[in-house]
């Protein structure tokens, strides 16, 4: 027998990693148990835009949110857009849905933002195809070990899910701080350059943050310790 087993997070059918930290505050668990319902993803049937929001409008996913900076930035640029998160870490879900409500009454609430506690691939699969406008997965855990590889979820079976649930045009954004998982990803996109564009031209597309695309913990975090962040997007053929 050997430790590397062939996979991808689509085969695997299991989440890695922490489903929870250090206990919610009071108004974190307040928001968990009263607003996260409200706007919860449907855990059954399909996942579109009329059935979520009433209308049809361009839709967003979010792999992995963390904190939700990103999704809410995005959401309150665009208020006539929807956005769906995914994210199984319940102290990230409380601190976006933080976000969501105002930051405690700094901004109105965001009404055009769905989330799911749990796996992303659960939703993703419910989501007709060549729907998303956008797909986002930004700063995921590297898992640098080379057995570990197959829990990233920038691999050929996630990344052909996301092919299929964008629309012709749509845009697929990755961002990361970790060579290991940097070098990684640029593997796996050149195996599906029939299906993504990559939108750079010169270095500085992928060396500096493009507008539109708001800053997350993680990012300000790796800045902090001196770690280059890569930026990289990819249309759909």
């Amino acid at each position: 027998m050997t430790a590397y087993k062939s996979g991808d997070p689509t085969t695997l059918n299991r989440l890695y990693g922490r489903a929870k930290g250090k206990p919610l505050r009071a108004g974190q668990q307040d928001l968990v148990d009263h607003l996260l319902p409200q706007i919860a993803v449907p855990e059954v049937g399909e996942v579109a835009a009329q059935h979520l929001f009433g209308d049809e409008r361009p839709l967003h996913f979010e792999i992995g949110f963390g904190g939700g900076e990103h999704m809410a930035g995005r959401a309150d640029m665009l208020p006539d857009h929807g956005f769906i998160g995914a994210e199984p870490f319940v102290n990230g879900v409380a601190q976006a849905l933080v976000h969501i409500a105002g930051d405690h009454g700094a901004r109105l609430p965001l009404a055009n933002v769905r989330i799911h506690h749990g796996d992303a691939l659960e939703v993703l699969r419910r989501i007709p195809d060549g729907a998303l406008s956008f797909a986002y997965l930004l700063h995921p855990d590297p898992w640098p070990k080379a057995r570990h590889a197959k829990r990233r979820m920038m691999n050929d079976g996630p990344v052909d899910l996301i092919a299929a649930k964008l629309k012709p045009g749509g845009e697929f954004r990755f961002g990361t701080d970790h060579p290991v998982y940097l070098a990684h990803a640029l593997m796996v996109m050149r195996r599906h350059r029939h299906q993504f564009e990559w939108l750079a031209k010169e270095a500085k597309d992928f060396l500096v943050r493009p507008g539109g695309w708001p800053e997350t913990r993680y990012e300000a975090k790796a800045r902090a310790q001196g770690h280059e962040v890569w930026y990289f997007r990819y249309r759909r053929k």
